[in-house]
């Protein structure tokens, strides 16, 4: 069994401050499969302390050469892709398919802001557009400075690439703390960092949980910029501790997203885009499309549809192949899940599959993929987020009233637009209140767009300039012209 008991600050494996141990378990084996030594606010110390004194010499090292540094994190995990696959796989449980595509999306990220940290460097210094003659006034753009960064356990290294190459590329350094949850797959990115000659203190990783790492690391005084991805509660904690000093916050939170099936939509693509926005990771996505909003005249197909698919689903081992969904990442969140699972009883909603319609595996974490028809809007389940493979549905008479459904919702992070008519899924689309609105469509990713949601779902945006920019600060130099 893996023991980490070091923490990598300024470039070094130097042994973690913290006396306590925390468990790291595969979720299909149920078998502990590394011990973590969980960091505290010594650990913390340290490395903002290395990232302080890295700052000067990468800011000016320039875009140019920050963009070699990011291409070479994505040619590593190239080069270790089939192997991050698997460790992801066994430490997390998704399915080994799942994995693939979440090291595909981690490393063009990386390469994505190694373009945006060449564009940074050539736009520097540009000249402002005014009315006052005799008067010039530039533009720069400075990184934030030291980041703390704070990552979930559902998408281990792509959360991380989504924080990391931007910060990176805009000239600040990072303290990491990732998920004690999943730490085996993030480990890599401080190997990497050695391996392509980071230079010291410019990626410190930390492992440890809240308690350990996450609050004094949310409190310090030394780091001017915090980036966090997971739960409401927690993001809410997150900002409250950066209010004291006044510094930067972004955060990634939950959703609760719909999907709308209107009545001209194609029956089997709405049915293959409705899984893949609920079942991929075991419906641990903040995106899952888990509101289903179908028009009446669909319904009843649908969801026999639904139910013929959910029946196919292949659960099992998730590093086998043929694996369509995997275990729930741990315990914890396999008896969240039962939870709402117990109150959907209590509320007497209707189920078109769950345990009851198919025998799970003897052993993983594991939760029946479930589909609840009629689900009243005053119900739990259809206002929380669950985080787990569970779909709640109703029906509508018209665009209008499945809009209005859709938006009544505290979050606002995604949405899934279905329609025979490009036009009409558009015009729907623009209506909904959300970050990111899919069309006829899976649940495309991309780092070119931004990614990010209104209300509780969180403050900022990911991805696209508008990640690299929520790692800048702007100022103006005016003054005579030459």
């Amino acid at each position: 069994m893996q023991r980490l008991t070091t923490q990598f600050i300024d470039n070094q494996w130097i042994p973690s401050r913290g006396a306590r141990s925390l468990a790291v378990t595969d979720p299909y084996r149920q078998v502990p499969i590394a011990e973590l030594t969980a960091g505290d606010a010594a650990d913390v110390d340290a490395a903002v302390a290395a990232a302080r004194r890295a700052l000067p010499a990468w800011q000016a090292l320039g875009g140019e050469r920050r963009a070699a540094y990011l291409e070479a994190f994505a040619t590593v995990l190239v080069e270790r892709r089939e192997e991050l696959m698997r460790l992801s796989s066994t430490n997390n449980g998704k399915a080994l398919a799942e994995a693939g595509i979440d090291l595909d999306d981690a490393i063009a990220c990386y390469r994505y802001y190694a373009g945006q940290a060449r564009a940074l460097e050539a736009r520097q210094g540009r000249l402002v557009e005014h009315g006052m003659d005799g008067i010039e006034a530039r533009s720069y753009e400075d990184p934030a400075g030291v980041v703390g960064l704070i990552t979930p356990w559902n998408f281990p290294l792509v959360t991380s690439a989504w924080k990391i190459a931007p910060a990176l590329a805009a000239g600040c350094t990072v303290v990491f703390k990732p998920s004690e949850v999943t730490p085996l797959p993030e480990q890599a990115l401080a190997e990497i960092a050695l391996e392509i000659g980071l230079p010291a203190g410019v990626l410190n990783l930390v492992h440890g949980d809240g308690e350990g790492i996450g609050a004094p690391l949310t409190a310090h005084p030394g780091v001017d910029k915090l980036s966090f991805t997971g739960s409401n509660a927690v993001g809410e904690k997150v900002m409250r501790a950066a209010a004291e000093g006044v510094r930067g916050v972004s955060l990634e939170l939950g959703g609760k997203s719909p999907i709308l099936v209107l009545d001209d939509a194609d029956l089997e693509a709405a049915a293959d885009w409705v899984m893949a926005g609920i079942y991929f990771n075991s419906g641990q996505i903040c995106s899952a499309t888990s509101r289903l909003i179908v028009h009446a005249s669909l319904a009843e197909a649908l969801y026999a549809a639904l139910a013929t698919r959910i029946d196919a689903l292949r659960l099992g081992d998730p590093l086998d192949a043929a694996t369509d969904m995997g275990p729930m990442t741990s315990a914890r969140q396999r008896q969240a899940v039962e939870g709402y699972l117990a109150v959907a009883g209590e509320e007497g909603l209707v189920a078109v599959r769950d345990a009851r319609h198919r025998e799970l595996p003897t052993q993983g974490e594991f939760v029946a993929p479930t589909l609840f028809r009629d689900v009243p809007n005053e119900s739990r389940l259809w206002r929380e987020e669950i985080f787990g493979p569970v779909l709640c549905a109703r029906s509508v008479e018209s665009d209008a009233e499945a809009i209005a459904l859709a938006n009544d919702s505290a979050f606002g992070l995604a949405a899934t637009v279905i329609s025979g008519d490009t036009q009409r899924a558009r015009r729907v689309g623009r209506a909904l209140r959300a970050g990111s609105i899919w069309f006829n469509s899976e649940q495309l990713v991309m780092p070119e767009a931004s990614w990010g949601g209104f209300g509780i779902s969180g403050i900022g945006r990911e991805l696209g300039p508008w990640g690299l920019s929520a790692y800048l600060e702007v100022k103006h130099l005016i003054g005579p012209a030459d």
